[in-house]
């Protein structure tokens, strides 16, 4: 059975394509999933996919994931500048964390330089559009290889 991967997407990504597509470009939350899923089975991953505007919805997904995945790609989208929720579900979580932003942050408002998530992420990326999302795919690989001994 191969190692599951939990990919989850915080709120306004089920509009992706659509809305800003100057700052998030014109792919969909389905191209990302296909992508990401294609990209799962070379690497052995078996992927879980979510996206939802609800804070709550995506804390059950996380406490869900303890104990049955191998490690957790998150783009928690406005949450990341607001949630201790969510930061500490992640806590809870034994696996690597791999936090991804489609878009440079740093670049942005100033309320977007801080982030919750990444004081429990073993790795973030930013500004690499969608394709931060293979990147922390291919990342987790290595770290849930290098856990496994």
């Amino acid at each position: 059975m191969n190692p599951i991967v939990t990919i989850l997407n915080g709120p306004n990504l089920n509009l992706l394509g659509k809305r800003q597509p100057e700052i998030y470009g014109r792919e969909t939350l389905a191209d990302v999933e296909s992508k990401c899923r294609s990209l799962g089975d070379s690497l052995g991953l078996a992927i879980e996919f979510r996206q939802s505007n609800r804070e709550y919805e995506i804390i059950d997904w996380i406490h869900e994931a303890r104990g049955r995945a191998a490690a957790i790609v998150i783009n928690p989208a406005a949450f990341t500048h607001t949630s201790v929720a969510i930061l500490d579900a992640l806590h809870a979580f034994e696996g690597p964390i791999l936090e991804v932003h489609i878009s440079n942050v740093h670049q942005r408002e100033a309320f977007r330089h801080h982030s919750f998530v990444s004081a429990v992420a073993s790795g973030v990326i930013v500004g690499c559009g969608t394709q931060g999302y293979e990147l922390a795919l291919q990342r987790a690989a290595v770290l849930i290889k290098a856990t496994a001994g």
